[in-house]
């Protein structure tokens, strides 16, 4: 892997904060590098489609995704706060949905429906979305 392509990985970390560019390659299944670019802006779209779908505002989605299970304090979602293991558990859905999200995406990027993409999304993030936690 050369500096750059280092460099544009650490970035979509701080972007996403679930998915990785490696984890998101190897979930697709892609081992070239031919579709870097493609991946990386479907990645971006997942991000942002999740985020709307389950209703949290950018720095909502930055406080779970930052969150790490040996971390004590907790965090406010829309005006509740949320314990360790509520944040986790929010945390795995996101990530579930982020990937969930970029298969659909990459899978259908010809032909994609998003009405049946965001109509899955909600049923996959309906805890986080209503609160449910």
């Amino acid at each position: 892997m050369t500096e750059n392509e280092l460099i544009g990985e650490e970035q979509q970390t701080e972007e996403t904060g679930l998915v990785t560019f490696s984890e998101a390659k190897a979930y697709l299944r892609v081992d070239s590098s031919y579709e870097d670019s493609l991946i990386t802006a479907l990645l971006a779209s997942a991000v942002s489609i999740c985020m709307d779908v389950a209703r949290l505002s950018p720095c909502e989605w930055k406080g779970i995704a930052e969150y790490a299970s040996n971390m004590r304090k907790t965090l406010t979602i829309r005006g509740e706060e949320k314990s360790k293991g509520e944040i986790l558990q929010m945390k795995e859905l996101l990530r579930i949905g982020v990937l969930y999200a970029l298969g659909y995406l990459y899978e259908h990027r010809e032909e994609a429906d998003h009405h049946d993409l965001v109509l899955t999304l909600r049923n996959l993030l309906f805890a986080v979305r209503e609160g449910v936690f």
